[in-house]
């Protein structure tokens, strides 16, 4: 994402940790749409912090003594969606774990928009997550 000219040296360095994605079209100062905003903003984060939101889920797991490792897939992802789906601790620390990487503008631009982006965020790192059971820590 580019950086406007009001970018306070805290939100630079957000940007600047930030991956590129593959495929995504040329960043816009300050994303005017939700759908803009979920290819701009939320898919780089989810990608910055994809060995947390993985550690964090693994966590969680643990915790609820879920068998991931040792019962078959198609399980595992049951399990593992059950518990993406139905803990609200789990996802209120999910959409944490996004927000606090937001800059300023787009925590404004969040916060009018806060139920269609929870949506949106959590169906991504759900996504992630279930690509990526191979790799939850045990």
């Amino acid at each position: 994402m580019s950086t406007p000219a009001s970018t306070t040296p805290a939100d630079a360095a957000l940007l600047a940790l930030r991956p590129a994605i593959a495929g995504q079209p040329a960043a816009i100062p300050t994303p005017t749409t939700v759908a803009d905003f979920q290819h701009q903003v939320l898919r780089p984060v989810l990608k910055l912090q994809h060995a947390v939101l993985l550690a964090t889920v693994a966590d969680f797991a643990h915790d609820y003594h879920l068998p991931l490792a040792t019962v078959a897939p198609t399980e595992a992802t049951r399990l593992l969606t059950e518990l993406l789906t139905r803990n609200t601790r789990l996802r209120a620390t999910i959409v944490g774990l996004v927000v606090g990487m937001l800059t300023s503008e787009e925590l404004v631009f969040y916060r009018q928009h806060r139920p269609e982006l929870n949506r949106r965020l959590l169906d991504l790192a759900e996504q992630r997550a279930l690509t990526s059971i191979t790799e939850l820590p045990a």
